[in-house]
């Protein structure tokens, strides 16, 4: 099997098969470092046939920070990763370190997907901004992870009509019980920084629903990070 390009940078999130996310984060330094990591990544990858029928895709946000890239990843099972890790990953990370010398790899989290709001049927609108919340628990614990998702999904959906920019949203439980990682698609940056000055208080406001989200027991800590998409990989079929 050899690798191809997905349309605009953008992994089908919700496809069926996927049994784990792999979401990391790579610190380059600088917007043309973040450039340069993506070519090479593109480079490596397209060279290479595709490393397991387990991997489903692997996709590359740029960071609007000008120092990270976010690495998004669908699998079938952590066997599948594993497997990857033993023949594969060395050498293709060699090959894009050479390329661009001093990457720091920072963090590497696993993820089931919880639940999404998508798109109606029809809406072919291509986002150019993808929006991640990275939540951190006090300890693990499952139903209080699925229940911080839940409860985002019923504000996004049951309080005020949110920002039309809004493509779509994903929620992912860490298989730690620990984590819960929101992964938002907008048409732009614009739209998304619209939604949050219009609101004063998150995409959808300061609603009661909100309000019950930012106030979870045992949450001690949030992120909110934004990010281009650049690259996105698929086995041929």
């Amino acid at each position: 099997m050899t690798a191809h390009v997905l349309p605009h940078a953008r992994p089908d999130l919700t496809r069926p098969g996927v049994g784990l996310v792999k979401a990391s984060t790579w610190r380059v330094g600088t917007p043309e470092r973040q450039r340069a990591a993506v070519d090479a990544i593109a480079r490596t990858w397209l060279a290479r046939q595709w490393p397991t029928d387990g991997l489903l895709s692997y996709t590359v946000h740029v960071g609007a920070d000008g120092d990270t890239l976010l690495h998004y990843s669908q699998w079938r099972s952590e066997d599948d990763y594993q497997e990857l890790v033993r023949t594969e990953r060395t050498a293709r990370n060699a090959a894009i370190d050479a390329a661009v010398p001093g990457i720091e790899r920072v963090a590497l989290h696993s993820y089931a997907l919880h639940r999404s709001v998508v798109p109606a049927p029809g809406d072919d609108r291509v986002p150019g901004r993808v929006v991640t919340v990275d939540v951190e628990f006090d300890g693990p614990d499952p139903a209080r992870q699925q229940g911080w998702g839940d409860a985002v999904f019923e504000a996004l959906v049951g309080g005020p009509a949110p920002h039309p920019g809004g493509v779509s949203a994903h929620f992912h439980t860490g298989l730690d019980g620990t984590r819960v990682l929101g992964y938002a698609e907008w048409e732009s940056a614009a739209a998304h920084e619209e939604a949050l000055a219009a609101s004063g208080g998150g995409v959808a406001g300061l609603t009661p629903q909100w309000s019950r989200v930012r106030t979870s027991p045992g949450l001690v800590r949030g992120r909110l990070r934004r990010y281009t998409p650049a690259l996105s990989l698929a086995a041929d079929a």
